[in-house]
């Protein structure tokens, strides 16, 4: 049977993009059921639409007025990479907070909405990225800052929503501040288990017939260094490198997706890191 490679495109966009909805779908159901009743701000675009929505601003009309804007800010300065996953996450998540605007809390108790509106947003975002897309957002706004500042895109992301955190504070009260903090760190933890359960890094052992592709695709592609193992077959006794890559938690999925397209029969162990020192990683 022959490997059609169109036919391998055309599922693997269509899955993508079915991530991208149901991930968004999740993130914005999740919103108005747990986080918008009880005045949560747990950090991001909806977290400032939570604030807004105090003051007579319907929440998703709040997140279009961003996320387009960004958007569109993020094409002019940092150039036209995010395409039309990061626009369609951006206007549809949005769309769904819109027709779900109606539905009922599932509590009143904001204890409980932090957790289970943490892990919802959470679980979103990580499908969301597991298709290889983004909801834009504050984390387009993270981008730009870290371009014109140097800072890390995870220090200015953390900037992004303390501020928004901070802002509850004063617009609610400190209770309903510390309840976004708990809802913020649920999710970000979440998303880890989403995307490559509860370590941070994951290593590879990749055997290919196609090895000398499969080597440069992960260099040019993922941006990830790559070791090659001498080893040699049990069964035919003929030598066959081992390549060996440890990726980040948000490449992983990449990682496989990569193989899979230039060898569909590519053997690939995965394993936790739990702590990885070097250059890209962690320094020691």
């Amino acid at each position: 049977m022959t490997f059609d490679k169109n036919r391998y495109h055309f599922f693997s966009v269509l899955r993508d993009y079915g991530c991208i909805l149901i991930g968004a779908a999740i993130v914005a159901v999740t919103f108005n059921m747990f986080l918008l009743p009880n005045r949560i701000a747990a950090g991001g675009v909806s977290g400032i639409s939570t604030i807004l929505q105090s003051f007579g601003f319907e929440a998703a009309y709040v997140q279009w007025a961003f996320n387009i804007p960004l958007f569109v800010a993020g094409v002019l300065i940092l150039g036209g990479k995010f395409g039309m996953k990061t626009l369609v996450g951006s206007v549809f998540l949005p769309f769904v907070v819109y027709l779900t605007r109606d539905i009922t809390p599932a509590t009143a108790n904001p204890l409980l909405a932090a957790i289970f509106g943490g892990v919802g947003i959470g679980a979103g975002i990580g499908i969301v990225f597991l298709g290889r897309g983004s909801t834009g957002g504050t984390a387009l706004a993270a981008q730009i800052i870290h371009k014109y500042t140097g800072l890390s895109q995870g220090k200015c992301l953390a900037l992004i929503d303390g501020t928004i955190v901070l802002a509850a504070m004063f617009v609610f009260n400190i209770e309903q501040g510390l309840y976004a903090m708990l809802g913020v760190y649920i999710s970000s933890k979440t998303i880890d288990v989403i995307q490559v359960g509860f370590n941070r890094s994951k290593m590879a052992m990749i055997i290919t017939n196609r090895e000398e592709e499969v080597r440069k695709a992960v260099l040019v592609k993922i941006d990830r260094g790559i070791t090659k193992i001498s080893a040699v077959g049990g069964y035919t006794d003929d030598e066959r490198p081992i390549l060996m890559c440890v990726v980040g938690q948000t490449e992983f999925t990449k990682l496989k997706q990569l193989v899979k397209h230039i060898d569909e029969s590519a053997f690939v162990i995965a394993m936790d890191a739990s702590e990885v020192l070097g250059e890209g990683f962690k320094r020691a």
